[in-house]
């Protein structure tokens, strides 16, 4: 445990609570502040910063060229603003991480935490923050346990039970790693673990709090209904996968109370998270986030955005200014009964990679996965994937509900393909044990078809 890590992270959520006060004009200052010192920050100590925004330095922040991971990755070296840090070094350690078993927790050379990501919606990108920024990322963690009304203190630790990855390059690890303390006893389990072993172990611990992928809490969820998993935490939080309404409505049955489903990246940390209300409020005080269209307009409050912008306001190490992810989310306005005036988050769709791209009668048709949810929700018991192959989708499926069949299920897929304008294509339906994941463990609902080299 890193006494003065935990002291800041304290520190900062103490702090924090002033902002929840904030009127949307105090949100815009602060913004407006922050963005000036990052952009000195990125101008006085990246080359990279330095080139890319060129004749930009004083141009509005909705004039600035976006920044892919692929540009980051590509320019590591030129980007960072700490002398001395170096990609190919950052990589020799995390392999580290995952080839002698190391604590992620403990910073690299005393200085650095660092993480990377799975690579699944193209390249692999990592990540690192020094001291202060890891702080802020770990408090933006808490932040999602406040709002909810689930504070941890010294008469009362929060018993937080975590079901996701384990590889100790993903940052889920690196963050457990970090709080554990007698504040946050923490239960770390592998989301690949066989199902069994996961209840009985949640059952010994007897969470507060249940944290997981969406794809490993609807599994529990019909787990605690068979009365074989007999948990009743404070609050059931849903990262890192889209908690479609259909699973939110299974936990909310299994647990008494609605989910909070928290929307956060590796690169960013916490975006957005519910209040006690389960709205969904962006964290503006840390980021700027601006959902564009394909063409990097700006789309108006209440439309679904293409794909997102995002600025951190804390990066510093690895500035991050109009950073790109291909997530498609739909801000609204502001105003909750909770008080906070930070913008709310309508919905997240999930990313642009979620979308099958199908011959149509009329050229290539986009199949959004809300095609397959109107269709599977209710027919899978615990859980369903498409994977397109060339020429058919196959459709996995962990149990079939009552009174559905393969065949069944089959036919009602190609129907709604065919009504989505897609040309007749080859559908295979199988029953399985548990979904495909990916490195990270996560079991995204479309997975396309895997470019060639």
């Amino acid at each position: 445990m890193d006494l003065r890590l935990i002291s800041r992270v304290l520190f900062l959520r103490a702090a924090w609570r002033r902002r929840d006060r904030w009127d949307a004009a105090l949100i815009a200052k602060h913004q407006d502040h922050a963005l000036q010192e990052l952009r000195r920050a990125a101008y006085t100590g990246s080359e990279f910063y330095r080139r890319h925004h060129a004749g930009l330095h004083v141009a509005p922040l909705n004039e600035l060229p976006p920044v892919t991971k692929a540009d980051l990755m590509e320019h590591f070296d030129e980007a960072i603003t700490s002398p001395g840090l170096r990609l190919a070094d950052l990589e020799t350690h995390l392999q580290s991480l995952t080839r002698n078993g190391a604590d992620p927790g403990v910073p690299w050379q005393g200085r650095w935490w660092a993480a990377s990501t799975a690579g699944t919606t193209g390249r692999r990108g990592t990540f690192v923050w020094n001291r202060s920024e890891w702080g802020t990322v770990l408090a933006s963690y808490a932040r999602a346990n406040d709002w909810a009304g689930i504070a941890a203190g010294p008469t009362r630790p929060l018993k937080a039970a975590i079901v996701s990855s384990r590889i100790p390059t993903h940052q889920s690890a690196v963050v457990g790693a970090s709080l554990r303390s007698k504040l946050v006893p923490t239960l770390r389990l592998d989301v690949t673990a066989p199902l069994g072993e996961t209840v009985a172990a949640l059952n010994g611990f007897q969470p507060r709090i249940l944290v997981g992928y969406a794809s490993a809490l609807k599994p529990l969820a019909a787990e605690q209904h068979a009365g074989r998993l007999r948990i009743s935490p404070q609050g059931v939080i849903s990262a890192s996968e889209v908690l479609t309404p259909h699973t939110a409505a299974e936990l909310e049955a299994a647990w008494g109370s609605p989910p909070f489903d928290v929307y956060a990246a590796t690169e960013t940390a916490g975006i957005a998270s519910p209040c006690i209300h389960r709205n969904r409020h962006v964290y503006e005080d840390l980021l700027i986030i601006e959902p564009v269209d394909r063409d990097g307009n700006p789309v108006p409050p209440g439309t679904t955005g293409a794909r997102l912008l995002v600025t951190v306001l804390f990066s510093r190490t690895l500035p991050l200014i109009r950073y790109e992810m291909s997530d498609t989310v739909r801000l609204g306005g502001r105003g909750c009964p909770c008080g906070r005036a930070f913008r709310l988050m309508e919905d997240i769709e999930g990313r642009t990679e979620d979308i099958l791209h199908l011959p149509g009668k009329a050229g290539t048709v986009a199949v959004h996965p809300l095609v397959f949810h109107h269709v599977l929700d209710q027919a899978a018991l615990t859980g369903w994937q498409i994977i397109q192959e060339p020429g058919r989708l196959r459709v996995l499926m962990v149990g079939l509900s009552h009174g559905n069949s393969q065949e069944g299920v089959r036919a009602a897929v190609q129907h709604a393909l065919a009504e989505a304008g897609v040309m007749p294509t080859g559908v295979d339906v199988r029953i399985v044990d548990r979904l495909e994941r990916t490195a990270l463990g996560k079991a995204p609902f479309v997975r396309g078809l895997k470019a060639t080299p």
